[in-house]
């Protein structure tokens, strides 16, 4: 029998997801749901599930919708089958520059982290001594 489908409500749950923002990913082509009740009612799979968790890795990362579908569409083409060998080197080399693109901008985002802990560490630092000298 079918894989079992969760209504947008239950998906939300599992990934932490506003209704506006699976539904906005729908709009945008990103995760649309796989299917519809009789009721109208959109109905997502476990694969919807995990497609939309990885959106929402990316999103933190500032990649765009365009790259987010860039990315998506390589998983899609890989996913299926029926690629040359020609095209399955591209798209592993895209899926490559995707996870070099993520471990740069994690590396920025550290950076950024351990900057904003030293001034954390000063503004305290700095209390402190303020308030020591009242």
């Amino acid at each position: 029998m079918g894989e079992d489908r969760m209504q947008i409500g239950e998906v939300a749950e599992r990934t932490g997801l506003s209704l506006r923002t699976i539904r906005y990913y729908g709009e945008v082509g990103l995760v649309e749901p796989s299917a519809r009740s009789k009721g109208g009612f959109r109905l997502y799979t476990g694969a919807d599930v995990e497609r939309l968790l990885l959106v929402k890795r990316m999103k933190p990362l500032e990649f765009s919708l365009e790259e987010m579908r860039d990315l998506l569409g390589a998983f899609d083409a890989l996913e299926a089958g029926g690629v040359t060998p020609d095209e399955r080197a591209g798209l592993l080399a895209r899926l490559d520059a995707f996870g070099e693109a993520a471990a740069e901008r994690c590396r920025v985002l550290r950076e950024r982290l351990d900057m904003a802990e030293e001034f954390a560490g000063r503004l305290r630092d700095q209390r402190a001594r303020l308030d020591g000298g009242a």
